[in-house]
């Protein structure tokens, strides 16, 4: 008879029970913040084509989504915002009436406990469809800080909970916390996008956000995806400008990078399950080439796994009640 070694790999594997008793890597809907996408009107449900169960919701129909994702336990909220209006500046970003501005007063007084966080860029906004002041055809770097910053403010003012610019202008987290903190938000947390990748999977988000360039792209300011060394210098620059947790973006397709950020800072670390990989694993469940629910717990698993604290996923809610 053939002698075992000593391990015996089975033997905890044996019943759900000793599965879970020695699972290493544990994953609850406390870390998952669901994007939800805002648009002026009442009592709106938009489905989005390519986005298999998201809506782009009215004010009023997201703050039932909002409190819906609370009851389930799902750890908060980021807000993209569709405006009526767009110009060459987008300032329908920092509006006062602006449409995150009126969501995050919805959810400060329907669903007050909720984590309320706001995406903080220009491409939703603006004509052009791009994350900054646009000038003969390229988007100026310094120009585009003092937006971002009264972008903020203007959240911050509103309800906003923590900040989250996206648009990899350098300097930005500086811009912000220096705005922030000038106006009396110094305990105000800012969520980098620090790693954000000039990515193919971004493109559900931006059906759904109507944020597709009008010309040109934005491998000027994302990085290229070829690139990992480069993530940790934006990684860091962002620390030594104040911020508090770091992104990675996309999720799925970068997570050597997530597990490289975590281990090099050691500061909290949010990867975004983005659009595309949410996309893509729907459209298979969708073929019966996938137990949807199986791919995606799976690939949220990973996710964490990687060493993310926390995860911008579409799916919260399903995951959230799956784990209930």
């Amino acid at each position: 008879m053939t002698q075992f070694p000593t391990f015996r790999g089975r033997r905890l594997r044996g019943s759900p029970n000793l599965r879970r008793l020695v699972q290493e890597t544990r994953l609850t809907p406390e870390q998952l913040l669901l994007p939800l996408f805002v648009l002026p009107g009442e009592g709106i449900r938009e489905s989005v084509p390519s986005m298999p169960g998201v809506d782009r919701l009215s004010v009023d129909e997201m703050v039932r989504d909002a409190a819906e994702a609370h009851a389930l336990g799902v750890g908060g909220v980021i807000l993209f915002g569709i405006p009526e209006a767009k110009d060459s500046e987008g300032s329908g970003a920092w509006s006062e009436d602006g449409i995150v501005q009126k969501a995050l007063g919805a959810l400060r007084t329907e669903v007050p406990d909720l984590l309320r966080v706001t995406d903080v860029c220009l491409c939703e906004y603006t004509a052009h469809g791009h994350c900054g002041v646009l000038e003969e055809g390229e988007v100026r770097n310094d120009p585009t800080l003092e937006l971002l910053a009264r972008t903020a403010v203007s959240h911050a003012r509103a309800g906003a909970d923590l900040v989250a610019p996206s648009d990899m202008m350098d300097g930005r987290v500086g811009a912000l916390r220096e705005a922030l903190d000038a106006e009396g938000f110094p305990q105000l947390p800012i969520m980098s996008y620090a790693a954000k990748y000039a990515s193919a999977f971004y493109g559900p988000f931006r059906d759904a956000a109507d944020s597709t360039p009008a010309s040109g792209d934005r491998r000027g300011y994302q990085m290229d995806p070829a690139n990992g060394d480069e993530a940790l210098r934006e990684v860091w620059a962002d620390v030594e400008e104040g911020a508090d947790i770091l992104m990675v973006k996309p999720a799925l397709a970068y997570l050597d990078i997530i597990h490289r950020v975590k281990s090099e800072t050691g500061w909290p670390v949010a990867a975004y399950h983005v659009s595309g990989e949410y996309a893509a694993i729907m459209a298979a469940a969708e073929r019966g080439w996938l137990d949807g629910e199986a791919a995606m717990s799976e690939a949220l698993l990973s996710i964490r796994r990687a060493g993310a604290d926390l995860i911008l996923t579409y799916w919260a809610r399903q995951f959230a009640r799956i784990m209930g």
